[in-house]
């Protein structure tokens, strides 16, 4: 890399970096998302407004392709791998028993039905329109009916823990039911995500050596090393678990354990691209039955790792998602509310349906019904990695990514006014612990 690549690459991160936590602080004081306002502060240096005005400035210091290009996909896709990471600790300890009846109602409901949906919409729409440069009808066909039903677990915990109602029965049921959909679903999209790495001529890992490249052969293959991959993580951490000092929380206390936790997200996520996996999946796996192991939200490691992530990583990588999107040429206003229309009439009505059956009240039904809608940080991964696969194109991109902002504000506009009504009631105190340590104080606005 040459002295010039490198300063426009310097340059660009520490633009990015500034722009996303400036207009993500603004969004946290106002109590909105700042997930959200990461994403503008990157809106604000792509083509959308800084292309607009210095179209030759924003192409140098953001080019499309070259090393400047690769190092900031670097950056962009550590930054999410450590978000899935984060994510997944996050969904420990969510389940009670006496919610139980009500949580599989919901989830199945309110995952289901959405799904089932997705796959009819793509019979019903011209999938020229939308298609990727993969050219793969299947996997857009996955990740379609995914986007439908998919729900965020970072946005909504964080707008619970701003209104205060995250030891609520009522948050319990919505992160639990959130962690099941969110699980699924995950390894859903890295079926199609494998399915379309698997297809291209210069394909690289297990499948292409074991020369499957037939349409059906590959989602067969790709669904099989999905669930096979999830089951060896468990009996993987289950073994950890039984070696002596295992579970001690000692070595926390040297920043060596930050490396190895690091490593191993990285060798996982590496492992994943041979496998035919998506490495977003395995960080995701990982995170989750880490967190499930116990005592891993209150070591020192962790918090190292998590200050680190949502100081730098995390906020670069939303920041790149707004440098990606072109509302100038690529906002299709018709898709844009037809889309947005449907997805939340599909995930309200099922997830409310669901909770009806469960002889939740109507208002509480209501209220899990918006709240499950928020698509947040899982939606937008959902488009970037989709977008970035080749198996959709830029207008169907921003679609998702507009999406996800659209529902997260409203489930926040609509809960915050829930809480002004008196709609949730707490639990006694100590009866459950909060989905995560973190949770107990403010957390980084950049977690969203």
């Amino acid at each position: 890399m040459s002295q010039v690549d490198l300063f426009r690459v310097l340059t660009a991160l520490a633009l990015l970096l500034a722009s996303a936590h400036a207009v993500g602080r603004l969004f946290a004081r106002f109590r909105q998302p700042p997930v959200i306002g990461e994403i503008l502060g990157g809106l604000l240096l792509g083509p959308t407004v800084l292309g607009q005005l210095l179209p030759q400035a924003q192409t140098w210091l953001f080019p499309g392709t070259g090393p400047v290009a690769s190092g900031l996909t670097l950056v962009y896709q550590v930054g999410m791998l450590l978000l899935m990471f984060t994510a997944g600790v996050e969904m420990r300890t969510v389940f009670s028993r006496k919610d139980g009846r009500s949580v599989v109602l919901i989830a199945v409901a309110g995952m289901v039905v959405p799904f089932a949906l997705g796959l009819l919409m793509v019979k019903a729409i011209d999938t020229g329109d939308v298609l990727g440069s993969a050219a793969n009808v299947s996997a857009l066909t996955l990740v379609i009916a995914c986007s439908i039903a998919i729900t965020s677990i970072p946005v909504i915990s964080r707008i619970m823990l701003d209104l205060g109602i995250i030891r609520t029965p009522f948050a319990r049921i919505v992160l639990s039911v959130a962690v099941l959909e969110d699980i699924v679903l995950n390894v859903i999209l890295s079926v199609a995500l494998g399915m379309v790495a698997g297809g291209k001529e210069n394909g690289f890992g297990l499948a292409h050596t074991l020369g499957i490249s037939s349409a059906n052969g590959s989602a067969a293959y790709h669904s099989v090393a999905s669930v096979a991959f999830f089951g060896l993580m468990v009996l993987a951490a289950a073994a950890l678990r039984r070696l002596p000092g295992a579970t001690s929380g000692t070595a926390d206390r040297s920043l060596g354990q930050v490396a190895v936790r690091m490593a191993v997200i990285l060798a996982v996520a590496a492992s994943c691209v041979f496998l035919g996996v998506a490495p977003m999946f395995g960080a995701f796996v990982v995170g989750l039955l880490s967190g499930m192991a116990g005592g891993l939200s209150r070591s020192d490691a962790l918090g190292h790792l998590r200050g680190f992530a949502s100081g730098f990583f995390i906020p670069v990588y939303f920041a790149v998602v707004g440098l990606k999107l072109d509302l100038v040429h690529s906002f299709d206003p018709w898709l844009t509310g037809g889309f947005i229309l449907v997805a939340c009439v599909a995930k309200a009505s099922s997830a409310y349906g669901g909770a009806r059956l469960a002889k939740r009240p109507k208002a509480e039904s209501l209220d899990l019904a918006v709240a499950l809608n928020a698509r947040g940080g899982p939606g937008i991964v959902l488009a970037t990695v989709s977008y970035d696969a080749g198996i959709i194109n830029a207008s169907l991109f921003t679609t998702l990514v507009l999406t996800a902002i659209f529902t997260s504000q409203f489930a926040g506009w609509w809960l915050e006014r829930a809480v002004a009504r008196g709609a949730f009631s707490h639990d006694p105190p100590d009866l459950d612990p909060p989905p995560d340590g973190q949770l107990t104080r403010p957390v980084k606005a950049t977690a969203d």
